[in-house]
């Protein structure tokens, strides 16, 4: 029988072994919240999983050992409360689940732990995380959002944009490619807004967090009316496969 990758699938024992083995936990990070007119609330929660799991498949293929544990499915999204259809935490309680999962790991003897993100929202808080982890549980702790870790291996497959946004062109497509009825086609014309959450001669340094309701009326980041399934096979791929490549890197883990 194949081995899971996926720690929900594997008895106490067979998790344990996996520590013993030096495996790399992966932990992917999400968000509920507002995705537009067109796409589900889910989105974060499927695109991450979707991202680690494929990850997981191609450091396995490379012959490393990697494991995948269920999506960390809320964290920091004020900024789409308006819309409705979000939960959000305040960092205090986002950093106390990512303190308990990563820590009760730690526990069982992994040693390695990369905290895959998938939502905008939590970038800054996850890069904190896996500071203050590291530190405190004595383990390498890695943390990254997935597109800003592989965006050369998606924007040659956008039509529309430089790169991933919000509810976009790539998140629509990859939702199309992995759960269809996450997708409302009828919906797609209404599907853009702005191509930046920053306002003119706001650089990317200077970090600042409004309202999705201020930004975009239609609470998507990009365009999705070019989206299909196809492209979101290929960029699923693609950004796994980068992700898998820099995660493989031994110097990282040292």
């Amino acid at each position: 029988m194949t081995r899971s990758l996926e720690w929900m699938r594997l008895t106490a024992a067979e998790v344990q072994a996996e520590a013993a083995a030096d495996a790399l936990l992966i932990v992917p990070v999400a968000s509920l919240e507002q995705h537009g007119p067109h796409l589900c609330t889910g989105t974060d929660i499927l695109l991450a999983g979707a991202v680690a799991l494929e990850t997981a498949r191609r450091l396995a293929a490379m012959g490393e050992r990697a494991l995948v544990s269920p999506v960390v499915w809320t964290g920091l999204a004020e900024h789409h409360m308006a819309f409705g259809g979000t939960v959000t935490l305040d960092n205090a309680a986002f950093q106390a689940v990512l303190r308990g999962v990563v820590g009760s790991a730690a526990r069982h003897g992994f040693r390695r732990v990369m905290l895959l993100n998938g939502h905008g929202g939590n970038a800054e808080a996850i890069g904190v995380a896996a500071t203050e982890l590291s530190v405190a549980l004595g383990i390498r702790v890695a943390g990254g959002t997935y597109w800003h870790m592989a965006p050369e291996a998606i924007s040659p497959l956008l039509e529309r944009q430089a790169g991933l946004m919000h509810a976009c062109e790539a998140e629509t497509s990859m939702v199309w490619h992995l759960m269809a009825e996450g997708v409302r086609p009828e919906r797609l014309e209404e599907a853009h807004g702005p191509g930046s959450t920053r306002v003119p001669g706001q650089p990317p340094g200077l970090l600042m967090r409004r309202s999705f309701r201020e930004l975009s009326p239609s609470g998507v980041i990009g365009d999705a009316r070019t989206a299909s399934p196809a492209k979101g096979e290929a960029i699923l791929a693609a950004v796994a496969q980068r992700c898998a490549e820099l995660l493989a890197n031994p110097a990282l883990w040292r």
